[in-house]
């Protein structure tokens, strides 16, 4: 899969947003990094859609930016203004040359969805690589308003479930992309968030 970190040179905080090269260009949420769409451009004139993993600001910060510059559509499970396709747990959906299922994975956010493909796992904010919490295996933050460390787990339960063996990569809302065992990284970051301990001082 032909997929680039647009936002990887960000000097401001921001969600890793990916551009999915291929017979379907695609963007992987759009983050606060201004400027954007230019870094877009250097590879490609052409995006066919925008697919949000949720909308924290810090995910979406940038996105009427990108639709302005970019005749996208937009895929979302969560309502938005914007939104041209309503996203729903088990859609499939093409992004580059590779089909995904679509997996509502909230906990983090209600509207949140992970994607899962044969080869990768697109997960957002509910299972991330290293965050500076943990490394190998971390998992998104519970201690916001309308979030819940219940639901979290359960979603990463479903992931283990829903996702091949196959899967070798993990392309994460925070932190670095990972190649490898992606099954005992989602395990580990199941462990994490099972212990039901402050994933930061101030997590309640």
């Amino acid at each position: 899969m032909d997929i680039i970190n647009v936002t990887k040179d960000a000097d401001t905080f921001t969600a890793n947003v990916y551009l999915v090269l291929g017979e379907k260009p695609t963007l992987i949420d759009a983050g606060t990094m201004s400027g954007v769409e230019d870094v877009i451009k250097e590879y490609t004139d052409d995006i066919e859609q925008v697919v949000l993993t949720h909308q924290h600001g810090d995910h979406i910060g940038e996105l009427a930016a990108v639709l302005s510059s970019f005749d996208a559509e937009l895929y979302a499970f969560g309502d938005h203004p914007e939104r041209t396709h309503e996203l729903a747990d088990g859609d499939e959906l093409q992004i580059g040359d590779d089909q995904f299922e679509v997996v509502h994975t909230p906990g983090h956010a209600d509207d949140h969805i992970s994607l899962v493909s044969e080869n990768a796992l697109i997960s957002g904010d509910v299972v991330v690589y290293n965050d500076g919490a943990f490394d190998d295996g971390s998992f998104g933050r519970t201690d916001m308003p309308g979030q819940s460390r219940e639901a979290l787990i359960e979603s990463i339960q479903e992931l283990l479930v829903r996702m091949p063996d196959s899967v070798s990569a993990i392309y994460a809302g925070h932190g670095d992309v990972y190649e490898g065992d992606i099954g005992t990284v989602v395990e580990r970051a199941l462990s994490r968030a099972k212990r039901k301990e402050p994933k930061y001082p101030d997590d309640g």
